[in-house]
């Protein structure tokens, strides 16, 4: 199931999006929910009373004096701490905001008028990353094999002989093993960075990347060793650059 929301103030891309959403979806025998609005003071409302959603199609600019789609995009990463829903931002001048935008790590910047390829392209990315999310980090605590969902993760740090896993929801877990292994079997191949001997972290949760270190979505700031700043930087922007594909 695929709860999407669709926010724009102009009725006529809102409701071809959703046409376009509904044939998408039904080629691919895929279960969806769609929720229009037309303002973004709407959609941030329905959220604060709980709403979910999956993918957000998201207007940048609403007339008047009513709240924009970068301010709802901030909100709902900043104040709600959502990083898990996918914002797919839509207007008639995108590239003059990509910019402001980059906080907010948007899946897409989509320019009007949308084409039917460009709505399946994004769609295809979101399904490569909803998988993404799905899959999980497997690790031994005595006797026992646990499971952890890699979107569950901020970041792992080694210390001595054990790691320490830092989760989402402000839990850690300790446990014996060694940080370039974990990295190397399971965690390079699903978007994490080795940014220090000891510490790989989610890209999915780096708010910004500075030169000597980054600062992730709940505050906290970790070092980049200077051995690795080159790598890691390419790494964070080939990520980014097949993520926007």
């Amino acid at each position: 199931m695929v709860i999407v929301a669709i926010c724009d103030d102009e009725t006529k891309i809102g409701v071809e999006l959703e046409h376009a959403l509904i044939d998408i979806f039904g080629k691919q025998n895929i279960k969806y929910e769609i929720d229009v609005f037309f303002t973004a003071a709407e959609l941030y409302s329905k959220m604060e009373a709980g709403a979910h959603y999956d993918l957000i199609f998201l207007d940048i600019c609403f007339g008047g004096t009513e709240m924009n789609g970068i301010e709802v995009g901030r909100l709902i990463r900043e104040v709600r701490h959502n990083d898990t829903v996918s914002i797919v931002y839509m207007s008639w001048w995108g590239s003059q905001h990509a910019m402001e935008l980059f906080d907010i790590r948007p899946l897409k910047l989509l320019e009007k008028p949308l084409g039917n390829e460009e709505i399946e392209q994004v769609i295809s990315t979101y399904l490569r990353i909803a998988e993404l999310g799905s899959k999980e980090f497997v690790y031994t605590k005595g006797r026992n094999i646990i499971k952890v969902r890699l979107k569950d993760i901020l970041y792992l740090e080694s210390n001595k002989k054990k790691l320490i896993l830092y989760l989402v929801d402000g839990r850690t877990e300790e446990f014996y093993g060694a940080l370039k292994t974990a990295y190397h079997e399971q965690l390079k191949r699903q978007d994490f960075l080795f940014i220090h001997v000891s510490y790989v972290v989610s890209y999915d949760v780096v708010c910004t990347m500075k030169y000597k270190e980054l600062i992730l979505t709940n505050g906290t700031i970790l070092p980049i060793s200077s051995h690795r700043r080159r790598e890691v930087k390419e790494a964070y922007h080939a990520i980014a650059k097949r993520r926007r594909a």
